[in-house]
């Protein structure tokens, strides 16, 4: 039976992603998947970060793209409106104008930290107190209300110089930003995409996501796919991590409202693995 979604998946518009809306849906058809949420990069005004996102002229186009899929692949793959959108202090009332500009079923937050426009702001030469200041903001973005998940939480890791990343050292930075999260209900996600990064490993890692087991803060998972090669790319993995730290549930949104899909099920839902890329 097919019930699991890919929740982060992004189009061309966004500018470093390739392939049509109806090639990501041919490619969980292929992985047995219930269907997709497209979340591409939202606007942002003032020309902030524009050489990675849409503008906002662009937006009817991006919802007249993901419609044209949906129309496309009705009763095979369930392809569904969705937006990631950049958490910057400030941008609060930018995004709940644009949240409400069209029916979206799950909004990923994202904080950015390798942006340049966020390294002028908040990077002063000092490495963890950069990191230290990624979770602040984390946790300030959950607090907003605006988002269902909060996508790849330990991004900040991949930014600094090699050996500049340490868990322990973070780990009550983490531990007070993921209590603040819990607070709010929001779910956050375990994005696989990581595996390809300067530090190989799943946003967020393994001992980050026991800590957020810990608290109940509910996970929903993603590849981040800027390709349709890689539309759940390794979920069979990272369910299996999920499970490992004791996660029964993962979650998908869908009208903006989280469900919760038994582990298993979802495990035995899945096709052949995808290809990485």
């Amino acid at each position: 039976m097919k019930i699991l979604y890919e929740t982060h998946s992004h189009t061309p518009l966004c500018k470093h992603a390739v392939g049509e809306p109806e090639a990501y849906a041919a490619a969980c058809e292929r992985r047995g998947l219930a269907g997709i949420v497209f979340t591409c990069h939202s606007p942002m005004p003032d020309g902030f970060s524009s050489a990675v996102r849409m503008s906002i002229q662009e937006f009817d186009t991006y919802v007249a793209m993901v419609e044209r899929a949906r129309r496309e692949w009705t009763g095979r793959v369930d392809v569904r409106l969705g937006m990631e959108s950049d958490f910057f202090p400030g941008m609060e009332k930018w995004l709940e104008k644009l949240h409400a500009m069209a029916p979206f079923h799950h909004i990923l937050g994202s904080v950015h930290p390798h942006l340049s426009e966020y390294q002028n702001a908040f990077f002063k030469g000092d490495w963890l107190a950069f990191q230290k200041q990624y979770f602040e903001h984390l946790a300030e973005s959950a607090e907003t209300g605006l988002f269902d998940t909060l996508a790849h939480p330990d991004l900040v890791k991949n930014i600094p110089p090699e050996g500049a990343w340490s868990f322990e050292a973070m780990r009550e930075s983490v531990g007070n930003s993921l209590d603040r999260i819990a607070k709010c209900g929001t779910a956050m996600e375990l994005n696989t995409s990581g595996l390809n990064k300067k530090i190989p490993e799943m946003n967020p890692s393994l001992d980050m996501l026991a800590e957020m087991k810990k608290r109940g803060i509910p996970v929903s998972l993603g590849a981040d796919a800027h390709t349709p090669l890689r539309v759940a790319d390794r979920f069979e993995e990272a369910l299996g991590k999920l499970k490992s730290v004791g996660y029964e549930n993962v979650r998908i949104h869908l009208d903006r409202k989280g469900i919760d899909i038994p582990i298993d099920q979802a495990l035995a839902s899945l096709k052949a693995p995808a290809l990485s890329a």
